[in-house]
């Protein structure tokens, strides 16, 4: 196989803030893997929060390049489990692994969620993030994309006024992300109120090791509760069905499509609801979640959404939040 790296930077539309960070630019690096005049393209992105940058991640691959490129690529699960072995950092994985299925499914001419055994008739509606910021400016924001269901990133002293105010201007749907900004209480003592304000679920509201809080939680708390944070890999799904309703899978953090497609069947298997949810990325990899999407309850692939600019082009999400799936196989990403 042929292999090449690039780093770009993306910029947003809007200052993206969550409650731990903020930032303008995105920087995030695409890995193509050639092979037999068909090229499959991932994607991971930099996060501080994990300690990744594009720079790391290139450097890992470039260690181990030759073994990459002298590989005899058949399927994807035997190329992932040769990346594990090579000891790569999930992220770093994550991107040859999206490159990989995508090359796969374009040697046979076929999308993968076909692969999979799965057609495009249902899929679940993506929500559209709301970053932190002040109020008028987070109306502004949902006034600019009228969406029907909206992930609202909180963690201020005021987080039922905002959805209070936010709710006078839309009747969309409300999903709640606190990015582990909340205690047990909290969240007991909101879900009630944003409740009665159209919230359908509240997303990692504690930090990701506070399982004594979310055993609180999980008793009283009115609204359902989606993982993330506390949801990264594989072994954490069981321990997370004990004590959330729902698992939201990042391709990033378990290492691509490989184990997502393994921690969906696991998730389901256990009860849970089922969510893949996106970084601030390009299409290429938000191509690859929209594979996923028929098998989902929840998604979340507005990355590409909320750039000023695209990279690439394959799945497309239509102002009515329909999705249109590219003809080419695999995720169907081609670079521009």
């Amino acid at each position: 196989m042929q292999l090449q790296l690039k780093k770009y930077t993306l910029a947003l539309k809007h200052t993206f803030s969550i409650s731990r960070e903020s930032h303008d630019y995105q920087d995030t690096m695409i890995v193509s893997l050639t092979l037999n005049g068909q090229t499959g393209y991932g994607e991971a992105t930099s996060n501080p929060y994990y300690r990744i940058t594009t720079e790391s991640m290139i450097d890992e691959i470039e260690t181990i390049r030759e073994a990459i490129e002298s590989f005899e690529f058949t399927i994807p699960e035997t190329f992932h489990q040769f990346l594990v072995d090579k000891g790569l950092s999930n992220f770093t994985i994550c991107a040859l692994d999206l490159a990989a299925n995508d090359l796969y499914g374009k040697l046979l001419g076929k999308p993968l969620y076909e692969i999979w055994g799965t057609t495009t008739d249902h899929y679940p509606t993506s929500n559209y993030t709301i970053g932190l910021a002040d109020i008028p400016t987070m109306v502004k924001k949902m006034e600019e994309k009228p969406w029907p269901i909206y992930k609202v990133k909180l963690g201020t002293e005021n987080d039922v006024e905002i959805i209070r105010e936010l709710r006078k201007h839309t009747d969309a749907v409300f999903r709640i992300d606190a990015n582990c900004a909340w205690t047990a209480e909290q969240t007991i003592a909101y879900a009630p109120q944003l409740k009665e304000l159209g919230v359908e679920f509240l997303e990692q509201p504690l930090k990701a090791d506070d399982w004594a809080g979310m055993e609180k939680v999980a008793h009283d708390c009115v609204l359902p509760v989606i993982a993330d944070e506390s949801c990264i890999v594989e072994s954490d799904v069981e321990k997370c069905a004990l004590f959330f309703n729902g698992i939201n899978i990042k391709l990033t953090k378990c290492g691509g499509l490989t184990p997502a497609l393994r921690m969906i069947k696991k998730g389901k298997d256990l009860g849970l609801k089922v969510m893949v949810g996106c970084m601030t990325e390009s299409t290429v990899g938000i191509s690859s979640i929209a594979q996923l999407a028929p098998q989902l309850d929840y998604v979340d692939m507005d990355g590409a959404m909320l750039l000023k600019g695209d990279i690439a082009d394959g799945i497309r999400i239509n102002e009515d939040a329909t999705l249109d799936y590219p003809k080419l196989g695999g995720s169907g990403i081609t670079l521009k």
